[in-house]
């Protein structure tokens, strides 16, 4: 009887310290740490956007330099198709390393990886067993796997460490970076040319320097930050429920809130007396089905994962193949001026990226407290199907009545599609599983959402010039409107997640009061 109620007071005390612990990281006051937090992953989306979106500019300058003028088709969606392909092989296994691994053994190491491949890419020559296309398309294979990785570790370090109030903004300002990344590719590739002008105009193959320069790039920012990650702290959720040491993540806390430590235990004693409890349920593959198969489990993750899914299908069938938009504003490419198409391609990403991108990520950064992200993403995809369906069925109409109509509701479905879901599906899956599966689940969504890209892209480069160039446009754009629908639809299944902890958003009893329920039965 005895034994039952220590035991009772000792799963009660338990439960109480664990509490307290979370709730200094729910209600801390927001400072330099999370400042840190969200630079250090923050970077990596810069890089992660311009190694991605930089290819757009680069291809074109294949053609120049190796092909006397086109990339053939074949190549050019190899080389832009792979990073995908890569992308979502990475946001699987990091996604699932990080829940058995730990999220800061993991943290850095897709930056490593991002940082060799993109040299790997800048350096890549033809050789008689391998072509550059070839090289390229290796290289970009395993940038994709490191820029993957940087998804869910990421979403998930951040939403950890966050403040309740502000975990919403803080990983949305993560998110954002994405669209300085995509900016900084057309700058750098201006000044690149115009640097290069002289030497291009009498021979294209000084082009050469350009794509090389613009690529290796990638690297300094990605050097930057890649210490910072190795150096973060493991997060305190993760050591309280997957490594299951209250004694640790009490420290931990104290640690990274720069509390007094002094009533907690000395590092020598904490190392002999880990503080844990039998009750807190482990991560497996037998307990994944378990908790998936309950359908208020599973219909969040098939909303997020479908919802980023049907976003990636329009988000990078345009954003990797915008030339039609390019050539409507006279940005397009010039016949026989290598130099001057180049230069157009550059000033037209930058104009698009600042039109719309830029601002969409900002504005949700600033909202997404007060709206909520489920009312965000309903505003994004309702309004980009709006757009797609006007820019669709009136695509002729609409270029022939007014050139600047056409841009500015092309540029409006880009504001809503990053001030709506592009932000949102990033988001959300970093808060609504528990923590053993909260990097599982988001790398599934995310990587939901690159199966879109990579049909996106596929399907866009096989349709656009049937009947003619660019002939088919309109009907994709119809397309794009019919999966922003059922992105729409399936935002219905998923959680309002704002002003809620992460433990209220896991859909589980809290460990240790479903251990004390237990023992009261039991006694």
């Amino acid at each position: 009887m005895s034994t039952y109620n220590n035991t009772k007071l000792d799963a009660n005390e338990l439960n109480q310290r664990r509490r307290e612990a979370l709730s200094k990281i729910d209600n801390a006051e927001f400072g330099w740490f999370h400042i840190r937090a969200c630079l250090v992953a923050g970077v990596g989306f810069f890089t992660d956007a311009y190694d991605l979106f930089a290819i757009n500019l680069v291809t074109p300058m294949l053609g120049m330099i190796y092909y006397g003028g086109t990339l053939p088709s074949d190549l050019d969606l190899g080389i832009k198709v792979a990073a995908s392909v890569g992308t979502f092989i990475g946001q699987i296994v990091f996604g699932a390393l990080a829940d058995r691994l730990g999220r800061k053994r993991m943290y850095g190491v897709e930056l490593m990886i991002i940082i060799v491949a993109t040299l790997g890419q800048a350096l890549s020559g033809n050789g008689h067993v391998l072509s550059l296309p070839s090289a390229l398309i290796v290289w970009r294979l395993i940038v994709g796997v490191g820029i993957g990785g940087d998804y869910p570790l990421s979403a998930v370090i951040t939403s950890e460490f966050a403040t309740t109030n502000r975990r919403g903004a803080m990983m949305a300002a993560v998110f954002a970076m994405q669209g300085f990344g995509y900016l900084t590719t057309g700058i750098v590739a201006i000044i690149l040319l115009a640097a290069f002008k002289t030497s291009i105009q009498t021979d294209v193959q000084n082009l050469d320097y350009v794509w090389r320069i613009l690529i290796g790039f990638g690297c300094l920012p990605a050097l930057v930050a890649v210490y910072f990650r190795l150096t973060i702290p493991e997060t305190p959720r993760y050591v309280l429920d997957i490594e299951n040491n209250l004694n640790k993540a009490e420290r931990d806390v104290a640690t990274v809130l720069k509390e007094n430590r002094n009533h907690l235990q000395s590092e020598d004693d904490a190392a002999d007396a880990i503080i844990s409890n039998p009750a807190t349920a482990k991560g497996s593959f037998s307990d994944f089905c378990a908790y998936f198969a309950k359908w208020e489990n599973f219909k969040v993750l098939f909303g997020t994962s479908m919802a980023w899914f049907a976003l990636d299908v329009a988000f990078y069938g345009i954003g990797l193949n915008n030339s039609f938009i390019l050539s409507s504003i006279n940005f397009g490419g010039v016949k026989n001026d290598n130099w001057t198409t180049c230069w157009n391609a550059a000033v037209g990403q930058i104009i698009i990226v600042l039109l719309g991108a830029v601002p969409g990520y900002w504005v949700t950064v600033f909202t997404i407290e007060r709206l909520g992200r489920i009312r965000i993403q309903i505003i994004g995809f309702v309004m980009s199907c709006i757009l797609f369906c006007v820019l669709g069925f009136a695509y002729h109409q609409i270029k022939d009545y007014s050139v600047a109509l056409f841009v500015f509701l092309f540029a409006a479905t880009q504001f809503f599609q990053n001030f709506g879901p592009n932000s949102t599906t990033f988001v959300i899956p970093g808060e609504v599983f528990p923590t053993r599966y909260r990097s599982t689940g988001h790398g599934i969504a995310a990587g939901s959402g690159k199966l879109g890209a990579i049909i996106a892209q596929v399907g866009f480069s096989q349709l656009k010039d049937r009947g003619g160039s660019n002939a088919f446009i309109p009907q994709l754009l119809q397309i794009f409107a019919l999966f922003m629908l059922i992105g729409l639809l399936v935002t219905f299944l998923i959680p309002e997640t704002k002003g809620k902890t992460l433990e209220e958003l896991s859909n589980e009893e809290e460990p240790y009061v479903h251990n004390t329920n237990s023992l009261n039965e039991e006694k």
